[in-house]
């Protein structure tokens, strides 16, 4: 005689990835596409999830490295027919708002900084410092561009201009990337990309953000109060474990937190 058991289906579950910290190629801790690779694929695959959760506090950083991150994202979203949501935590400013509109639907707290849609570059100029202490700067180069912009020369108006050309390039990219993904969401009697940053409830109204949401309970709201949750991240050191820093992980942490602070936190 055949006993047949009652089929228990399984409730949904929703992978969970922190993005958390600068973007950048370099440095333990800083978000980039080589180290986050193996995470998203696993919260992707394993278990079958009915959706990824992104946990995102970032600054931004590295435009390379955000577009690889997001671009990752997007093809196992699309090719998994996985949905992705990005819950904004303190900041997702720049970098760090390319990879939240990689996601579906991005939702944030109410004190959220969102945005920061545009290219920067930053430098000192110690020319006049050298010349001051009768230090002479020697460059000899082949290509009258390979010492563009040396921080201890005078800089050239045409320099200069190749770099706004780059930069205007970047931003260009910047913005292609955030139209196509929030398309029509978008408010069109404002300029949204000129770096400027919102708190949350003004980004909804905007269009950059869907709403003002937190993660476990909006997935309880979307996916039922059975919904499981599992976290993926990337696995620790044995040195980061018994709490050994080298400098280049303390210089990191350093320019991270100088990251932060442009947005007040």
């Amino acid at each position: 005689m055949r006993y047949k058991l009652p089929l228990f289906k399984k409730a949904p579950l929703v992978a969970v990835v922190r993005l958390s910290g600068a973007i950048g190629s370099s440095g333990r801790g800083s978000l980039n596409d080589v180290g986050l690779a193996p995470v998203l694929e696993k919260a992707f695959r394993k278990g079958k999830p009915a959706a990824v959760a992104l946990q995102i506090n970032s600054p931004g950083g590295s435009p390379v490295q955000s577009s690889l991150i997001g671009a990752r994202i997007r093809r196992l979203s699309e090719e998994l027919s996985v949905p992705v949501y990005a819950f904004v935590e303190d900041v997702a400013a720049s970098g760090g708002y390319w990879l939240a509109a990689a996601a579906d639907e991005i939702w944030a707290d109410e004190s959220s900084v969102v945005g920061s849609i545009g290219v920067i570059s930053s430098g000192f100029g110690a020319h006049v410092f050298l010349a001051r202490q009768g230090i002479e700067r020697r460059v000899h180069t082949a290509g009258e561009s390979k010492s563009m912009l040396d921080p201890f020369s005078p800089q050239k108006p045409e320099d200069v201009a190749r770099l706004e050309t780059l930069l205007g390039d970047i931003h260009e990219v910047f913005k292609t990337h955030v139209k196509t993904r929030r398309a029509d969401r978008l408010a069109q009697d404002q300029d949204l990309f000129t770096g400027e940053i919102w708190l949350a409830r003004r980004a909804e109204a905007l269009g950059l953000i869907d709403g003002i949401g937190h993660l476990r309970p909006k997935m309880k709201e979307i996916f039922g109060e059975k919904v499981r949750f599992r976290v993926h991240g990337p696995k620790k050191s044995l040195l980061s474990h018994v709490g050994i820093r080298v400098a280049e992980d303390a210089m990191t942490a350093i320019e991270e937190r100088a990251s932060f602070a442009r947005f007040g936190l």
